[in-house]
């Protein structure tokens, strides 16, 4: 999507905002939504426009999730016209998990305040179910650490018992982080989808040995598959339905064992995400005390 296509209003909106002759910067366009990044003299914030059938409906409903959540200043200015869709929110000044473990996945880097990373990625989802929300779309990108605290973005498909019911078009995200029960429920074809906080714990913790490995936890060669020759379709009815092994390479061994525990453990026995905080707590004291 290019700039002079955006929307008048959520351009009037932007300037309003955050001072007159904002510049704007791409950060993202894929499924028929682009975010820029829009810096004033005022402030900055980030507008995100859905465009077309599908682009649309995700940017309202994200809209919808962030009305419903009411967590203080998240929405900013929102907008749906003929076909499109836009919404402003605050820009977090800070590195997404993925970016903050980079030094792991690289070998080097300090260990210590990388588990505090995982611990406050934890934190946080562990906040939003405390609150009965399920985001539905975790991943170490959309997790941005700042210095007052961890923003969840990307909020799309989140719901909650009794102020939003989950989407009907929602797939289940990245299928290598998806729990094998939820892989086996959207196999099965049940919809909506409604992802649990329990399978929610599992995508948490398959996103930071991602986030820590550079690579998917399950072992895709240990049963003869190469995940980029699948379909995700494909893909979501092995996961459901066959027992795929861990990757047994380490490379952080007091971390991935922690992991390991909530991957492997059956749905009824995984920890809560503020459980998973306060393993790899004791895990980042023990460090300390090295």
């Amino acid at each position: 999507m290019k700039t002079e296509t955006l929307p008048a209003e959520a351009r009037a909106a932007a300037e309003e905002l955050c001072g007159e002759d904002p510049k704007l910067k791409l950060i993202s366009d894929r499924r028929g939504s682009a975010v820029w990044q829009v810096t004033g003299p005022r402030r900055s914030a980030a507008l995100k426009v859905g465009a077309g059938p599908e682009g649309t409906v995700i940017t309202a409903r994200e809209t919808a999730v962030l009305t419903a959540i009411d967590c203080g200043g998240a929405l900013l200015a929102h907008g749906r016209l003929d076909g499109e869709a836009w919404m402003l929110t605050p820009w977090y000044e800070g590195p997404s998990t993925w970016e903050a473990l980079r030094s792991v996945r690289d070998g080097e880097g300090n260990r210590r305040q990388a588990l505090q990373t995982a611990v406050e990625w934890c934190e946080a989802v562990a906040r939003l179910h405390a609150i009965d929300w399920v985001h539905c779309d975790l991943q170490p990108h959309h997790a941005i650490h700042t210095p007052d605290g961890v923003h969840l973005i990307d909020c799309s498909w989140a719901w909650h018992p009794h102020k939003l019911p989950p989407s009907h078009i929602f797939r289940g995200g990245p299928p290598h982080l998806l729990a094998p029960e939820m892989a086996l429920t959207i196999h099965g074809g049940q919809r909506p989808v409604a992802p649990t906080r329990t399978a929610e714990v599992y995508t948490l913790a398959a996103g930071l040995w991602w986030a820590i490995t550079g690579a998917w936890p399950l072992d895709y060669n240990a049963i003869g598959i190469n995940p980029a020759r699948l379909t995700p379709a494909v893909l979501r009815q092995i996961i459901g339905t066959r027992p795929i092994p861990l990757r047994s390479h380490r490379v952080w061994l007091e971390v991935q064992e922690i992991l390991s525990g909530v991957l492997t453990a059956p749905a009824p026995s995984r920890p809560t995400a503020a459980e998973l905080a306060a393993l790899l707590g004791d895990a980042t004291r023990e460090s300390r005390n090295r």
